[in-house]
Formats: structure tokens, C-alpha cells, sequence
């Protein structure tokens, strides 16, 4: 019996597990998933609950109700691996293994900022946790006056749309409020524009400027001071704000950090094109946890699943790994007023206008804002729970299809 151990019942973990477990004989393979908590959250739907969108309960469902009978669930607290013994150390035992899919996640650690624990959740708030959609949820029901700024702390994070939805649909929730002229909103980014890609940033500027959205750039978080209220770069220059809400730097798992298999950072040196660990043989990574140059996502954890299953596949036939992943990346933009705007992307191919998935035909609009592609990011948590979470086939290619796409002329500088 060979041992298929994955680290992390997420997304990315569960579509593995569900996907190797249909394609290997349980007689011969045994799959083990080994997650500290029994609840799976559907990250996305946390944005909505500031906006009073969705509750708690549209976000949580139990992890067990998407991993297949024949796949063991551990409910155990990972604490190291040890990649020479082929071993997984957990707080209750340890799992042999003779092939390892590490797919942890990331978090948000605001301890890392100097200040900012001082009025966490009391004036700084976060989305990117349950608990903090949740208290910002009561805040802002009651917010009717005054500036709120919201401040990316460093790169890498996850999904780096949601800053950008976050602002835009603050700015529907004020003006539905009737209170949107008392309401100052202002992005603070340590990147050079407002999204990483040219094409992309001057639309989602342009729709910035329509909301009367301020944007600053290339502010390099120092310290966060909770008494007077603002925000300092490295550079000494200072924002004011009523009600924060924070980005803070994302990290990986510690155990990844304490057994020496990731960076500092806790994320892990990743073959981006095969998503095997540059440092260990018999380990796949996905998901948030690697360093590939792509967006933190759960549209990439799932087609990353793909390359996964397949190479871990080919690797117990004997053949070599192939390298398949392009860096994909489809994410939703919910704009406010019940529009969004939809950003189809890779490693080498930015966010361009155009039609998708069909081309010419949609039904969504890529770069631009329509109903349609509203009702898509809504539509999406049904797909979600009941289409990629069991591992099901979606209408979709893992690899970016350029056909629909359009390639604009950009004046020079």
C-alpha cells in the first residue's frame, strides 16, 4: 500500500484529493487529507459580509461533505515535515508518505506591523478572516461620516482584486446609505498603480476616478499609529484615516516556516510551470502556499489542481512531470450597483477586453462592467460548493484561452 498524504483540506487539497481518488485503485493506494479544522470556508463570499451580502452561514460548510468516503480526513494540527524520512509530524502522530501535495494556505499576519495590534478590530479591521468580515460587518453598519482608507500592507496577498472590490463596493454601500458625500475612500497600495498589469490598471483606474475613489501609490507600510489615527510609510509620510482596513502581510503555515521546507515568509520554492518543490522530490505544491508568480486564488488553486493530479499520475507510472500550469487566473470583480468586471490572465498574458469563456459570444465581458457578469460572481458560490469542490470537470480549460480576447492599442507615455 503506497501513502498519498495532502497537507490542507482547502480548495486546492480537496479537488486533488477528490480528483486522485477517482483515477487510483484504493486497494493499492491509501489518501490521507490532514486539516485542523472542520469547517471549510468559502474565502471569496468574506468580502460580502461587511456589505451585509452574505452571513456567516453562506461561507461555511463542513469539509467532510466534499472529501470522498475511501479518502481518510484527519482532524489534526500539522507541526513539521521532514522531507528526508518522507514523514509528516502532526501534534497527535505521523504519516508516512510517498507522495506529499502541500497546499496550507496563507494568512494574514497584522502582528507584523508595528502598531497595528494596538486597535485591531477596534478602528483596524480586516475581511480576510471570518471573524473579521464579521466585526467590520457591525462597523460599518453604523459608519455615516469620516474617511476610510484601505491599506495594503505588502505583496504577496491574496487575491489581489479584492482591495480593489472592497473600495468600489464601499462606494455603492455609502451612496445606498444616502451618506456617500460624507464619506471620504482611499486606497493606499505599495504597488505603482492600482492592479500589477498595464492594460488592467488603466481601466480599474479610470472606474476609480468615476467613484471619486482616491488612490495612492507606492506607500511602503511602516507603522500603524491606533491614537492618532494614521498609517506612516517608510518614508515618513502619513495618512489620516477614521476606519482602517487592513491588508496585513500574508505568511504561510509555521510548521512549513520551523522545518526549514519554505522561505521566512512561509511560502515554498515551486516549479511554476510543473508546481513540483524545487527542494524536495515527491512533494506538489499548490495553492496560496507556493512562491509562483501568479495570483493567490482559488480559480488558480483549481486549475493548479489539474497539474497536480496529473503529474503525481505520471510520477507513479514512471514518466517525468509535465509542465502544463501557465500561471491561470479568472477572478470576478464585483464593481457595485450589481455590475462586475471579470479579469482572465496568466503568467505571460495580461487582462484583456473580449468575451469569455465563448468567444464573440460570453456570456461574460472581460475588462468591463456588465449585469451579467454581476450575476457570474454571484452564481459562482453555487459552483463552488457543488461543481469544484468535489473535483467535477468545469466548462473551462486549465491553460488561457486567448481566442475572445482583444489586444488594445496603448498610446505611448
Amino acid at each position: 500500500m503506497r501513502n498519498i498524504v495532502i497537507l490542507g483540506a482547502g480548495a486546492g487539497g480537496t479537488i486533488v484529493a477528490n480528483q486522485l481518488r477517482r483515477e487510483l485503485d484504493d486497494s493499492d493506494f491509501r489518501i490521507t487529507i490532514i486539516d485542523k479544522d472542520e469547517q471549510h470556508h468559502y474565502q471569496a463570499g468574506y468580502l460580502f459580509i461587511p456589505f451585509g451580502i452574505y452571513s456567516k452561514q453562506d461561507v461555511l460548510r463542513p469539509k467532510r461533505e466534499f472529501i470522498p468516503k475511501d479518502v481518510d480526513f484527519v482532524l489534526d494540527r500539522v507541526t513539521g515535515i521532514e522531507p528526508d524520512k518522507r514523514q509528516v509530524v502532526t501534534e497527535k502522530s505521523r504519516y508516512n508518505y510517498d507522495w506529499l501535495v502541500v497546499s496550507t494556505g496563507c494568512r494574514i499576519a497584522p502582528e507584523e506591523v508595528d502598531g497595528l495590534m494596538e486597535t485591531w478590530q477596534e478602528t483596524a479591521f480586516d475581511y480576510y478572516t471570518l471573524q473579521g468580515a464579521l466585526n467590520l460587518r457591525k462597523k460599518l453598519k453604523y459608519f455615516e461620516s469620516g474617511k476610510v482608507v484601505l491599506n495594503i500592507a505588502d505583496t504577496p496577498f491574496k487575491c489581489p482584486i479584492a482591495p480593489i472590490e472592497f473600495v468600489f463596493m464601499a462606494d455603492a454601500f455609502f451612496t445606498r446609505n444616502g451618506v456617500r458625500d460624507r464619506v471620504e475612500i482611499e486606497l493606499v497600495t505599495p504597488l505603482d498603480g492600482i492592479f500589477t498589469k498595464p492594460v488592467a490598471t488603466r481601466e480599474l483606474t479610470r472606474m476609480a476616478e468615476k467613484k471619486n475613489i482616491r488612490l495612492r501609490t507606492q506607500f511602503t507600510l511602516s507603522e500603524v499609529n491606533g491614537q492618532s489615527k494614521t498609517i506612516v510609510s517608510a518614508s515618513g509620510e502619513e495618512v489620516g484615516y477614521d476606519l482602517l482596513v487592513s491588508i496585513p502581510p500574508n505568511m504561510g503555515d509555521n510548521s512549513l516556516i520551523d522545518s526549514g521546507v519554505a522561505d521566512p515568509m512561509g511560502f515554498m520554492r515551486t516549479d511554476r510551470h510543473t508546481l513540483k518543490s524545487q527542494d524536495f522530490d515527491r512533494i506538489d505544491v499548490l495553492g496560496d502556499v507556493t512562491n509562483v508568480p501568479t495570483s493567490k486564488a482559488g480559480s488558480v488553486a483549481h486549475y493548479e489542481s489539474y497539474t497536480v493530479t496529473e503529474n503525481i499520475l505520471r510520477e507513479i507510472d514512471g514518466y517525468p512531470p509535465k509542465s502544463t500550469f501557465d500561471g491561470h487566473a479568472t477572478c470576478f470583480l464585483a464593481s457595485g450597483y450589481e455590475k462586475a468586471t471579470l479579469l482572465d490572465f496568466n503568467y505571460t498574458v495580461e487582462p484583456l477586453p473580449g468575451k469569455f469563456p465563448f468567444p464573440g459570444l460570453g456570456p461574460f465581458n472581460l475588462l468591463s462592467e456588465s449585469l451579467s457578469n454581476y450575476w457570474g460572481k454571484m452564481l459562482f458560490r453555487w459552483v463552488y460548493w457543488n461543481l469544484m469542490m468535489p473535483g467535477n470537470e468545469l466548462p473551462l480549460e486549465p491553460q488561457m484561452n486567448l481566442a475572445g480576447k482583444v489586444r488594445p492599442y496603448i498610446p505611448a507615455a
